[in-house]
């Protein structure tokens, strides 16, 4: 029995990420996404520092397929070390 999910796919989603703001952290923020959707254009793509700019906070909005989909980022984006947390 498959799960319900409350989304209906296609849907814009967006996948915010944290971390420690390198430009390292940065670009694998978005190669994380990138690795399940494909080439992501930089509009897509916004970052914001903490007040103390020791951190970042890297959003990537994509169009989800599935549960599954977003399921498989999540997993990779949550296993990688250099992200903090990710919702």
């Amino acid at each position: 029995m498959s799960e319900e999910s409350a989304l209906q796919f296609p849907c814009e989603f967006p996948i915010k990420m944290m971390g420690r703001d390198t430009p390292e952290f940065r670009s694998t923020a978005r190669l994380l996404v990138e690795n399940h959707v494909g080439v992501v254009g930089d509009e897509r793509v916004q970052a914001s520092t903490s007040r103390n700019g020791r951190f970042v906070s890297v959003t990537v909005t994509i169009t989800a397929t599935s549960q599954q989909q977003l399921d498989a980022i999540y997993q990779d984006v949550t296993a990688h070390d250099d992200v903090l947390m990710a919702l």
